[in-house]
């Protein structure tokens, strides 16, 4: 699990940026596929901060399938609303850093 503790200030500041994004990648009938994470794990690397629709899955699928994605992603799940859900992480090398948390 990729563990990268976030203060409520942060997951603050990351939903404001969060609401001005598209959802990047989105989760259908199939659910949770290989594919599914190669692309998350692209989208990741070039922005730290992705949106996910949740197409197809009920209401109370959505934190199995976003509490599923951030442990096998190695990312932090940041928060859902509806049938979205904003997953963070942050680039290791600091130079290629997209957003900068205090």
């Amino acid at each position: 699990m990729y563990d990268f503790p976030l203060t409520g200030a942060q997951k603050t500041f990351l939903r404001g940026l969060g609401q001005t994004l598209d959802p990047s990648v989105k989760v259908g009938k199939s659910g949770l596929t290989p594919e599914f994470f190669a692309e998350l794990q692209k989208h990741l690397n070039a922005r730290e901060l992705i949106k996910i629709r949740f197409v197809s899955a009920e209401r109370d699928e959505r934190a199995t399938l976003a509490a599923q994605i951030a442990d096998e992603g190695r990312c932090v799940f940041v928060s859902s609303v509806g049938a979205t859900a904003l997953f963070y992480r942050q680039n290791p090398d600091p130079t290629l850093r997209v957003i900068e948390l205090e």
